[in-house]
Parts: C-alpha cells; structure tokens; sequence
C-alpha cells in the first residue's frame, strides 16, 4: 500500500538564503588563513578546496529539492493528475528542470575552476578564481531564485493536501453544492468540516475515517459541482473529478429534493447525467437528503420521474457486481442529516456494497487460486436419516431474553442527561461508581487540606506501628552512643603507680590548657617569636624527653618518630631541588652518588601524592545524582562526545548558522579601487 506524506518535503530556501547558507557553511568548515610564504602548492590546495567543498553543498541541497518533489509519471494517477490541477504540470516540471540545470551547471563551473587553479601561479591568481568561481555559482542561484520561490508556494500547499490513500475501502461523497455533503461526513466521522448555507463552503477535498463491520473506510468530502462544459470548470471543481476520475470508491450522489440549495432537482439530474462516465464500475447509491422540508413521497410527477430515472441509471453501473442488480432499494435512499434520519442506513448500505464489490474483484483475480488451496472444508458424513437443525436451550433463550429486558429498563447517562436539563446543564454524578466497602461513604466529604497540612500525607493504617518501631530504633541508637562515649577511665582498674601517672597527666593537662586560654587571651598583642629564636627552647625534642621521662614514660619511640618527620621533610626539599635542576638523563647520579635521579623523582612523586590534592574530575560528591565513579564517568565521555561534532564546527550553539565576526577581516582587508569602500 503506497503513503503519500507530502509534509515530509524539506523546506525550499529563497535564492538569497540559499547562496548565504553555503557560502557561511564554506567559511565555517574549510581553512580561513593563508599567507604568501606557503608553497604555491599549497595555495592552489586551500583555494581548490574552497571551490570543491561550495559545489558539492549546493550540489547536496539541489539534489535534494529534486528528489523530495514527487515526480508527477511515477506517482498515482490521483495525486497526478491533482497536482496538474492544482499548480500546473508544465510549470512544475519547469521548475524542477531549472533546478537540475543549475546543479549540472554548478558542478561544470567547479570543474572549469579546479582546473584553472592547478595552474595559479600566485596567491593573487588563485584568490581571483576562487571568487570568480563562487560568484559564477552564486550567478547561477540568482538566475533560478523565481523558481525556488515557486516550489517554496507549492511545497506549502502540498503539506496541506489531505493524506489520502488511493487504494483503500473509500467513500467519495459529491454532488451540487450546499446539498448536505458536508454535514453528512460531519455525522459518520470525526472530520471538522465547515458547514455555511451557502455554495462553495468547501473549496478542497476533506478526509474522515469512518468503521463498519470492524474495518476501516475512507470517507472523502468532494467540493460541489456545477452543471456546465469540462473547459468551464474551475480548480475547485476539478477537483472533485479528479476523485471520481482516479479513485475506486463507492460514491454517494447527494440530491436535494426541497430545492433549499438553490437548485432544482432537473439541474442536479442533469448534472447527474452529465458525469455518470465517472460513475462506471464503482457501486453508486442516488441519495435524496433534505426529508424533513420535503419527503420524497410528496415530490410533483415530473421530479419524481427525473429521479426514477437517476435510479435506473445506477442500477445499470452495478449490474453484474455481486449480484446487486436485484436489490432496488439499496440504489436509492432517504435521509435528513439535521434530524440524523437515514444518516446510518446510507453509510451501513455504502460500506456494504463497496465490501461486496472488493469481494467480486479478489475472487476473479489470480490470486484467489493460491488461497483456496490452503482452505479446506469439512463436512461431516452423514449417519443416518433424521435431520438435526440447529437448536439453542430454552435457559439460554429465556436469560437473553431476560438481559435484553436489564438493558431497556436500565437508563443511561444519556438519558439521565436528557431528562436533567441536556449538555451544559447536568453534571454527570461520578461518585456513584466508587467502589467502597460501604456504599454509605460514597457521598462523605474528606478535607484535602487540614490546620495547613495535606491530609493525605497523615492517612496511613500502619503509622502508629512504624512510629513504635522508630521510637525503639531512635532508643537502641542512643543507648549505643552512651556506650561509645564512655571512654573515661575511673582509674579502678589501675595499679598505685599508674594512678599516679594518669593523676600527673590529668594536672599536666589543666596546666596546659590554662595556659593555651591565657595565650589565646593576649595572642593578638603577642609578638610571634620564630623557633630558631627561641631562647627558653620549649620545643625540643630533649626537653620532651626529660618531661617524658620525669613522667616515667619512655620518650624514644616519641623522638624516634618527630626526626622521622624532619628527615623527610629535609628529603623533600633535597628532592625538590634535584627535580628543579637541569636534567642530564635519567641515570644521572645525585651529588652524594646514592641513588639516581629517576628514582628520587619517583619518590617524590609517590610523597606528593601522598600530600593532600585536589578532588579528582570522577569522584562522585553528594548531590549529583549519579551512582558510583564509574557511571560519572560514562557520563562525562557522553557529554563529551555529544558537544564534540558542535565544536568541531566551530558553533557557539545548538542553531544552524553563527557568525561570530560580522566583519571579517579577509573581506574587509587589503587593497581597494576607487569609490565607496562601505562594502567588500
């Protein structure tokens, strides 16, 4: 089945537009510098790139109008012939040939200039093809500007065609205009088509959808038709005969037999006869609308007979299609779509005759043979004399009848609407379908917000279980807190001379933190004395020893401990100073001759690292949403690579087109002739 989508056609810029998208695309995407020292191999390089890289973005761009549009001899005779209607085959074909031309004359004037600027012999030469070359191209889209406007008109049009499907089950509705067509597509579908009391509200074909019998119909509004010559019709008109010309569908021909639009039932039977050529093998029913200001009963004889007359013409176009021929009243039928009167029956006999219709034609077709033999009927043999005809129990007739009887009594809410005041006025009761344990709480009102709080945060069954089981949780933790926190010794447990000690240390401790307060007190007013010119020596590791030693504490693993730290400070400063002179290799020896210089840089690397340092790019900090290191990092190579193509482009953003200069210096730049210099 071949979809038509005429929307999906790219938009056709003006011939302005188009030359100023790719000559900014050349400038953003080829090399912009260039200087008389390079190799004049190299310049004719940068300017033959230029050349190539503009032919083939408008080649690009050309080629895609070209193929985007449809071609009129290789799309449904429909959409053709529609299209001829509509925008004028001559011109269309036209237009897209001027297209192609210019695309063909594009890549000869790249090719006529690539070959010049193999032989440039200087910058200047080369510079002054590539500009005569872009200018030639520009030239060529100036010249091709009305038809790129033309197309832009039609590709706008075009994305407003309806999508039609040509192939499948489709109702076509047409007649004269204001006789109901309109208002009967509004009834059997979901399409929104004006409807005014007067000619010619609806200037182009509508769709709807309509379902029968678990299928899906195409229903098609046609604008009306007058009943004059083929050449005096006009693009609305044609339309409706290009619909009844090329689609196979079941139509309705709509009569109005009041005479309230405007014709008499004699100009709508000739227009009748006029068009019934179109009519030809397609299932026609003759539809008489309008009843109620006029029943077809109550028609004059010499109307009445003209509509005979339209029914025996119908019926000669179905002789032979499913043995319809029979059926009359199927030909002609009554409906009114202000009182909905007949609007189903005509729909229901539509569908069915088209479906009848499709049947016929796949059962004489050559593929009905592969089907039948993958069907197989089986009919049982018979046993014995005695005839058995379908029989259904009593129960089962008498509990349908009693359902069927349920479903009379029981009122809709339609009905409960009609009787309460119809659409606007009542108010459809929902509470009454809740499904509670008791029917009594239907209608209780529950506050949603109560004393400033949202009710439905507080409605929990089980809240006074969860808060027992927090209570006791929040306990157990305190209870192991009081435990944690009890690290201070009694001194039960010690012997005489640790008592003493810790007793010295306690008073040792006081001291200190006295003296820390009276420090702190006078620390703005206290000179800072730096500890090589400490004459008291307070902080020395002898004097620590023989306060440790006083103590009976033994002080070597304390002192052993602070030279550990001063030598590796001093060896962090030797290191230092190694990796800061020049380097003469990576098995230079250090002064002393120990070691080499590769290995001292390795070990300060190692006690670097060791040093406190910056948070590393994929650690995760709380907050940011992400699981672990590793998904932060995945998702960093992701954002990464989305930006990498923009950057590559050299775009500021996510749009088509930044020009980051507006005027940039290799066009506003060197020599100038006399004259207005305003523009270069």
């Amino acid at each position: 089945m071949v979809q038509y989508n005429f929307k999906k056609i790219t938009v056709v810029p003006t011939g302005k537009d188009f030359i100023d998208i790719i000559l900014s695309r050349t400038q953003r995407q080829t090399p912009t510098v260039v200087h008389k020292g390079y190799a004049i191999s190299r310049l004719r390089q940068f300017y033959m790139r230029k050349v190539k890289y503009t032919q083939q973005n408008f080649h690009e761009k050309l080629s895609a109008i070209v193929d985007e549009f449809p071609r009129l001899d290789d799309i449904h005779p429909f959409y053709g012939d529609l299209l001829h209607v509509l925008y004028n085959k001559d011109h269309y074909k036209l237009a897209l040939g001027q297209i192609n031309t210019a695309r063909n004359l594009i890549s000869k004037i790249a090719k006529d200039y690539v070959k010049l600027l193999k032989y440039g012999d200087s910058l200047y030469r080369c510079k002054s093809l590539k500009v005569a070359a872009l200018g030639r191209m520009c030239t060529v889209i100036k010249r091709i500007g009305p038809s790129l406007a033309y197309l832009e008109q039609i590709r706008q049009h075009m994305s407003r065609l309806p999508s039609i499907d040509p192939n499948t089950r489709t109702v076509l509705i047409c007649g004269y205009p204001n006789v109901g067509k309109s208002s009967f597509i509004n009834k059997i579908t979901r399409a929104d088509v004006d409807v005014q009391p007067y000619a010619f509200t609806t200037k182009s074909l509508f769709v709807g959808h309509t379902d029968y019998k678990y299928l899906r119909y195409q229903v098609i509004d046609t604008p009306g038709i007058l009943d004059r010559p083929f050449e005096d019709r006009n693009i609305i008109e044609m339309c409706s005969i290009t619909a009844l010309a090329h689609l196979r569908a079941a139509v309705l021909f709509f009569l109005d037999i009041s005479g309230s639009c405007g014709y008499s039932i004699a100009q709508q039977a000739a227009l009748f006869h006029s068009i019934k050529s179109l009519f030809m093998n397609k299932p026609l029913i003759v539809v008489c609308n309008k009843t109620d200001l006029q029943p077809l009963d109550g028609l004059p004889e010499e109307d009445m007979k003209l509509v005979m007359e339209m029914k025996a013409e119908a019926m000669k176009t179905v002789v032979g299609q499913a043995g319809e021929a029979a059926d009359e009243d199927a030909v002609l039928l009554t409906m009114s779509t202000l009182t909905e009167d007949g609007v189903i029956a005509v729909k229901n006999a539509a569908c069915e005759r088209l479906l009848n219709q499709r049947v016929e034609i796949k059962m004489k077709s050559k593929k009905i043979n592969d089907c039948l033999n993958r069907f197989h009927v089986a009919i049982p043999k018979p046993r014995d004399q005695k005839e058995r005809p379908p029989c259904i129990p009593q129960a089962v007739l008498e509990r349908k009848a009693k359902e069927a009887g349920e479903i009379e009594k029981r009122k809709l809410e339609k009905d409960l609407e009609n009787e309460n005041g119809g659409a606007g006025v009542y108010s459809a009761d929902m509470r009454k379908h809740y499904m509670l344990a008791d029917d009594e709480w239907k209608y209780d009102v529950m506050p949603e917000i109560l004393d400033g709080h949202n009710v439905y945060d507080f409605v929990d069954p089980d809240i006074l279980q969860r808060l027992e089981e927090l209570e006791r949780e929040e306990g157990l933790r305190l209870e192991q807190e009081a435990d944690d926190d009890d690290f201070e010794m009694d001194g039960k447990e010690l012997t005489p001379e640790e008592q003493e000690a810790l007793a010295e240390i306690r008073k040792k401790k006081s001291l200190l933190i006295q003296e820390h307060r009276i420090k702190k007190s006078t620390a703005e007013s206290r000179p800072i004395v730096p500890r090589k010119f400490d004459k008291d020596k307070k902080y020395t590791t002898e004097r620590m020893g023989r306060q440790l030693t006083s103590l009976g504490l033994d002080p070597s693993k304390a002192i052993e401990r602070i030279r550990g730290r001063s030598v590796s400070r001093k060896g962090r400063k030797r290191e230092r100073s190694l990796a800061g002179d020049d380097e003469v290799g990576d098995d230079a020896m250090d002064v002393d001759g120990d070691q080499p210089r590769k290995k001292l840089r390795l070990r300060s690397q190692s006690i670097s690292r060791s040093r406190s340092r910056s948070r590393p790019p994929s650690e995760v900090v709380p907050g940011e949403g992400f699981k672990d290191s590793a998904q932060k990092v995945k998702a960093m190579k992701i954002g990464k690579k989305a930006v990498k193509a923009r950057n590559k482009d050299a775009r500021r953003g996510e749009a088509d087109r930044v020009i980051p200069n507006l005027k940039p210096k290799h066009l506003y730049s060197g020599k100038r002739s006399t004259g207005k210099t305003d523009r270069r």
